[in-house]
């Protein structure tokens, strides 16, 4: 993502919004003062503040996030955004679907930070992943990557104990025959 400095914009908001495809968006903005009113998601909304105080309403709170703080906004939770200083605010967030979440947890529970801020290292990182570069992200196998990241990080942040994935034997079977028989007819 092309980043701007918050200083050099900060007489006039603004926001990018990048190409969404079918499973999350995202965007970057910096707010001057408020950013938008309470609203919900039907996705999680996870980002991370660049610049500045980001202030927002989040279960019956305000919240403050700092410079390398990682919000985590979970589906229907009522948020709003607003500058918790004069010198503005600027973020990146990606809008996740959580069916995505899901499939990696293999119907385990939905992971949940209970206050919306995370300084989780490992989450700080996934979201970098997750945020970063925009061209990396067109190749499918580094947004699964990502994902899966991101997945295995909130759960961390959450408190969840990773379950130990279970190989697929069907599936092992499978691929290996798959890769006998393409070999017996080169």
């Amino acid at each position: 993502m092309a980043a701007r400095s918050a200083a050099a914009t900060a007489s006039r908001d603004w926001i990018v919004r990048h190409a969404p495809d079918d499973r999350f968006e995202r965007i970057e903005a910096y707010f001057g003062g408020r950013g938008y009113g309470l609203h919900r998601h039907d996705t999680y909304a996870i980002g991370c503040t660049l610049a500045g105080v980001q202030s927002f309403h989040y279960r019956r709170g305000l919240r403050h996030s700092l410079p390398g703080g990682v919000l985590v906004l979970h589906p229907d939770e009522a948020h709003d955004g607003q500058a918790g200083t004069e010198a503005g605010f600027h973020y990146r967030m990606a809008y996740v679907q959580p069916a995505l979440i899901q499939r990696i947890l293999g119907g385990r529970p939905l992971p949940f930070v209970r206050d919306g801020i995370s300084s989780d290292a490992r989450l700080r990182a996934a979201c970098a992943a997750l945020l970063g570069d925009t061209d990396a992200m067109a190749d499918p196998l580094r947004e699964d990557d990502a994902i899966y990241d991101l997945t295995q990080a909130l759960c961390a942040a959450a408190g969840q104990v990773p379950a130990r994935p279970r190989p697929d034997y069907a599936a092992c079977e499978r691929a290996r025959q798959y890769i006998h028989d393409a070999r017996g007819q080169a």
